[in-house]
């Protein structure tokens, strides 16, 4: 549908050093890399916000996020509420790990309009990288080479940005009262603290008596900016700066929500129509809502249907979206939408709900489809390469990405996917060495798998981040509440 003038927010996406800031600096003028850290180490730690001129006029917000698999929980938190992507992939490199965490995380958000800027395109022919991005988000997305370094192309990606937005509109936003979800919290002098965010629904305006949730903490508003603009009034869909009078630093922070006095109750259990891949029931994961995590387990409600089960209350509403992330390894496995925000802990056999709930969208319900052949030897080869398994950027990052979709490949360490079969078979010589030997040490693994250190030590890391073994200050393993002798 036609969009008209409503605002609207563009959210970066990308791997590390593929050029994401260099590009929203060349687009914009803005160098949103702002700490003396984020300098220092030539990478994105924090969100950064700039303004982006289009042709005719219009303006959007840009939301650029951190590609380091790091701060994977920082690019979700930036990505909540936007209603577009740029995702940049470099044409040296092409589609990498944190590209297909990316589109995972947008796709669990519903965002599905975007632009792909092959950055880089003065350094290697682009054909090969826009085929992998296409592959990965769809062949409608368009795909633009460019330069920042010599601004070939640069014009060309703000057009295409501006084709996209002029057909998307904002997103519906028809929640009464403001919401604002806090992803940033600091003090100015003289001025006080201040917070940011992308303000999901309803007006924000100079004088309002508002409320920081969960605590309710009251908050009058002293002061309204649009990217460092004073203004009287915000409008749903904008990046908004508040100054908040009477409020110190300490009591607000990111996860919170400005909003009205009792607008949101915090839930613990959310009813939730989910597309995740591999999940299974009493799963532990962890689920990001706005700019809030929480560990939670999972509950198999049947036909798609999921109760979360938080161990950290957040602030939803039926309609909102929710990303699903694994402990173990930290990935990304999909997401979906809240169907009954203020749930009862029930399982398949618990009372019907009050009212029909929406019907979740076809990609939530979906069935992935089948391997094609190429996928299918990718996953013969990670079978064969056992528990050393090639580097990513060796793979074919669709075959990849259906892998995972299927739940076929599990990630290992930073850039590595190994066949599961391989991660279990690792898994039963660890637990007999224990059983044999009292402990496990890095050395005694990599001589027990006749493998490198490096091999050894992402297979441990795996099993201590999937609670199977903890690690004790001498450095060997013993299994997750057995006692060391």
């Amino acid at each position: 549908m036609t969009g008209g003038w409503g605002p609207i927010t563009l959210g970066t996406a990308g791997h590390i050093d593929h050029g994401k800031t260099a590009l929203v600096a060349a687009l914009t003028g803005v160098d949103t890399d702002r700490l003396p850290a984020e300098k220092a180490r030539g990478i994105s730690i924090e969100l950064g916000y700039a303004a982006l001129a289009l042709p005719g006029g219009r303006s959007v917000s840009v939301v650029d996020v951190p590609g380091h698999e790091r701060f994977v929980r920082t690019m979700v938190a930036g990505a909540t509420g936007i209603d577009c992507f740029l995702m940049v992939v470099a044409a040296d490199d092409g589609v990498m790990p944190q590209t297909l965490e990316h589109a995972a995380v947008l796709r669990a958000l519903g965002v599905t309009r975007g632009v792909v800027a092959i950055t880089k395109a003065d350094l290697a022919d682009p054909a090969r990288a826009a085929g992998q991005a296409r592959a990965l988000l769809g062949a409608d997305v368009p795909a633009v080479p460019c330069s920042a370094r010599t601004g070939a192309g640069v014009e060309d990606v703000r057009a295409a940005i501006a084709d996209v937005v002029a057909v998307i509109g904002a997103a519906a936003r028809d929640r009464e009262g403001p919401v604002l979800h806090v992803d940033r919290a600091f003090t100015i002098r003289g001025a006080g603290t201040v917070v940011t965010g992308t303000l999901w629904s309803g007006a924000i305006a100079v004088g309002d008596r508002l409320a920081i949730l969960p605590a309710g903490t009251p908050a009058r508003i002293r002061g309204v900016q649009i990217h460092d603009e004073p203004v009287e009034r915000a409008a749903a869909g904008q990046r908004v700066a508040l100054n908040l009078a009477g409020v110190r630093r300490e009591h607000v922070g990111r996860g919170d929500v400005i909003a009205r006095p009792g607008a949101l109750t915090p839930t613990r259990v959310l009813d939730c129509a989910l597309d995740v891949r591999g999940a299974r029931h009493n799963m532990r994961v962890h689920i990001h809502h706005g700019t809030r995590e929480a560990p939670a387990r999972l509950a198999d409600l049947g036909d798609g249907r999921w109760q979360v089960r938080l161990e950290r209350a957040v602030l939803a509403a039926d309609g909102d979206r929710v990303v699903v992330r694994s402990v173990a390894p930290p990935d990304t496995l999909g997401g979906g939408v809240v169907i009954d925000a203020a749930a009862r802990r029930h399982g398949r056999s618990g009372p019907p709900p009050v009212a029909d709930p929406p019907p979740p969208p076809p990609a939530l319900t979906a069935a992935p489809p089948p391997l094609t052949p190429s996928a299918l030897a990718l996953e013969e080869r990670l079978r064969d390469a056992g528990h050393e398994p090639p580097p990513a950027a060796e793979l074919d990052p669709g075959d990849l990405g259906a892998l995972r979709d299927a739940g076929r490949v599990v990630r290992l360490g930073r850039d590595r996917y190994a066949h599961p079969e391989a991660i279990a078979a690792v898994r039963a010589r660890v637990e007999a060495v224990i059983a044999a030997e009292g402990s496990i040490t890095l050395g005694r693994l990599r001589d027990e798998l006749d493998t490198s250190r490096r091999h050894a030590q992402a297979l441990l890391e795996h099993l201590d981040a999937a609670r199977v073994t903890v690690r004790h200050s001498d450095d060997s393993r013993v299994l997750r509440g057995r006692p060391v002798d």
